[in-house]
């Protein structure tokens, strides 16, 4: 084991971990591939994350912040809630088309990982939801959108566009006219949330 000059953060070690996962899967990928990775002891990457498990879901939840992160500019933005609306639908859309088809070994090992880590999945899809919640409001207080109960509003909006976002279709997401269907899909709702 070479020492390393850097200091030994969380962040380094799931960069180190997103590698180890890209090179041997969810399957085979141990703390200790992690540790040579990053040049240490398998003892100082469970400083940081106190088992495996631990360091999976919080790899996990890194992974998933992204694509929050990429659609919380959208949401919080002060343009019409329709151009909202739909900006956020096609940019989450994009977001799991790019993972999927950018590096589909790791998207595939995170379809693995988002299995076994309920807890970052769902607070992912609560995070989703609020910023969704956050567009419908803005559109109901302008008086574009008519909803007695934004929240739930938002929950259907998202359950309604799945087939564009959830990764168990990710197959579907490059067939000829994916998007078109989203398109559709997506004018629809429009047509449903408006006053």
């Amino acid at each position: 084991m070479a020492p390393t000059s850097e200091t030994l953060t969380a962040e380094r070690i799931l960069e180190a971990t997103e590698e180890v996962l890209r090179r041997h899967g969810p399957a085979k990928a141990t703390v200790v591939d992690v540790a040579r990775a990053l040049g240490v002891s398998h003892g100082s990457v469970y400083r940081h994350f106190r088992t495996k498990a631990a360091l999976r879901e919080a790899v996990t939840k890194r992974w998933l912040d992204r694509t929050s992160g990429e659609l919380s500019g959208i949401a919080a933005g002060d343009g019409a809630p329709e151009a909202r609306l739909r900006d956020w639908l096609a940019a989450l859309f994009a977001a799991k088309r790019r993972k999927a088809g950018a590096d589909p070994e790791l998207f595939a090992t995170y379809t693995v990982l988002t299995g076994e880590n309920g807890t970052a999945v769902g607070e992912h899809i609560t995070e989703l939801t609020a910023q969704l919640t956050r567009i419908v409001r803005d559109g109901v207080e302008s008086g574009a959108f008519a909803s007695d109960d934004p929240e739930a509003a938002a929950r259907a909006v998202f359950q309604a566009t799945g087939r564009f976002h959830d990764p168990c279709y990710a197959r579907e997401w490059e067939e000829p006219g994916a998007e078109a269907d989203f398109t559709a899909v997506v004018d629809v709702l429009l047509r449903g949330l408006r006053a």
